[in-house]
């Protein structure tokens, strides 16, 4: 049995991919009550995520529109934590390590509170908070203007900073995943901060659950190419594979049972 908020995120999911739901169809294939969607559609909408239509609901923004932070940490919240924790457990004492903003990225922060002899270089706010007082953990932040909300830093400072830095791992967050588009972003200026951190990795890994695929965001950033290392939630599709294949990037599937690692 799913709970509200993974509900709720599923529905979100259908309208991003498909512009609009129905709630008969919804009730359906969610197996609750209409009236249970409706009232899911009356939250969704009370915090601006989708505008209520006669029998369903739509959304009105666009692929430049940016979900808050506080509505994205709200998604899919296991998938993130498996994802982070595996992710974490990857660091190796010694590490340096670009860790990139967003919801998904923070569960890899978490993770590395009480680790020894690390470098963390981040344009994320929240990350650095969370890492400050780490003992055994040098926190460099990139500087840069301050996006308000997101508390992400972005500029010609934090561009600075990962053209001459050098990491052993980054990783990355992204808001879609898509086989023509490649890899995109809400935000141009993020999207900018992010092909800088890019070029520094050693080994690039982007973590992305499965409702970041088919995705495509306003502002493209990486192509597959420029990947060592996908973790994800659930098997990709044949042609995504096939795809990362071609480019030599490595697919972790990370659920609560196991991890399978494709080559």
């Amino acid at each position: 049995m799913i709970t509200p908020e993974e509900r709720q995120a599923n529905i979100l999911d259908l309208i991003k991919k498909k512009g609009s739901v129905n709630i008969v169809n919804l009730a359906t294939l969610l197996n609750v009550s209409e009236m249970t969607i409706r009232r899911d559609l009356t939250d969704l909408e009370e915090q601006g995520l989708l505008r209520r239509v006669h029998g369903g609901a739509v959304s009105f923004y666009g692929r430049s529109y940016e979900p808050p932070l506080l509505a994205r940490s709200k998604k899919n919240i296991r998938a993130k934590q498996l994802i982070g924790k595996y992710a974490a457990g990857l660091i190796k004492d010694g590490d340096s390590v670009a860790l990139d903003v967003g919801s998904t990225i923070m569960e890899v922060a978490m993770n590395l509170l009480g680790r020894n002899n690390l470098t963390v270089i981040t344009s994320s706010i929240h990350i650095a908070n969370l890492l400050a007082d780490e003992r055994n953990i040098r926190v460099i932040v990139t500087g840069g203007v301050v996006r308000r909300g997101e508390r992400s830093l972005i500029g010609e400072f934090a561009h600075k900073v990962y053209q001459e830095t050098f990491v052993d791992k980054l990783f990355l967050g992204t808001a879609g995943f898509d086989l023509i588009a490649g890899l995109t972003e809400f935000d141009m200026q993020d999207a900018h901060v992010k092909k800088e951190m890019i070029r520094s990795g050693k080994e690039v890994y982007v973590l992305a659950d499965a409702s970041k695929f088919d995705a495509v965001a306003f502002s493209h950033f990486a192509e597959f190419s420029d990947l060592d290392h996908i973790i994800t939630n659930r098997k990709p599709a044949q042609a995504y594979l096939e795809k990362m294949s071609k480019y030599h990037v490595t697919v972790h599937i990370v659920t609560d049972n196991q991890v399978e690692k494709l080559m």
